[in-house]
């Protein structure tokens, strides 16, 4: 067996483990942003990076780039994440999710051209997104405070752990040559920014505080399934 592989599946079981020893969650999300000085300074570089170069490219990507093709390259890099989908929702033991995931990920690679074309949704099977941030709070771990990290952006303590495994679910980790592989990465994080173009605009007030909200309140939602209440709201 490729020896990365291997790496994944001891590292995946190492942190399942290790998720299964913290049980000490005592909320799905941790609200408090202990770090928050350190992580505004990281949210500054972060922006200005964006402000200088990505967002430009993402521009520039929108402009030229017709929307149908645009369609074509979400699509292509979304069912690849089908593999990262059903494998945290068989670590979840949810049956349904993985055979929903993996089925996206056959029907979409085979009837749909390599997965640019999305034929599972309208056949009723729709994406069900996870990944091992979820799995980890699914088994009781702690998220542990909001950080923002450099190039990465907003996540938790949890989170940020997740993207390791995550990284290895990846099939664009195991492609050579590396030039290629470093392409379609960079393709795929501007085709991500692109189509945030359009709901940034809906950012009002301090930029921090609203992008670390709306990161803390989906990921609450995607744990529990509930949005905060106004009222919790923070």
């Amino acid at each position: 067996m490729n020896n990365s592989l291997v790496s994944f599946f001891r590292s995946t079981i190492a942190l399942i483990l290790t998720a299964f020893c913290l049980q000490v969650q005592a909320a799905p999300v941790d609200y408090s942003d202990p770090w928050e000085g350190m992580n505004r300074a990281v949210f500054g570089f972060n922006d200005a990076l964006d402000t200088v170069a990505l967002k430009p490219i993402a521009k520039g990507y929108d402009f030229i780039t017709p929307k149908p093709v645009q369609n074509l390259v979400g699509n292509f890099f979304s069912n690849l994440g089908e593999i990262r989908n059903g494998a945290n929702a068989g670590l979840q033991l949810k049956g349904k999710d993985t055979l929903i995931s993996f089925s996206r990920l056959l029907i979409n690679s085979t009837i749909g051209m390599l997965g640019l074309i999305d034929v599972a949704t309208p056949l009723g099977l729709e994406q069900k997104y996870n990944d091992f941030g979820l799995t980890f709070a699914h088994w009781g771990a702690s998220s542990g405070p909001y950080v923002v990290l450099p190039l990465l952006g907003p996540s938790t303590i949890r989170d940020g752990i997740g993207r390791i495994p995550d990284t290895f679910a990846d099939p664009l980790t195991y492609h050579t040559p590396e030039r290629e592989r470093w392409m379609a990465t960079g393709i795929d994080t501007i085709d991500t920014r692109a189509k945030l173009l359009g709901p940034e605009e809906l950012i009002v007030g301090d930029r921090y505080n609203f992008i670390r909200k709306s990161y803390l309140n989906r990921r609450e939602y995607l744990i529990t399934g509930e949005y905060p209440q106004p009222e919790d709201d923070f």
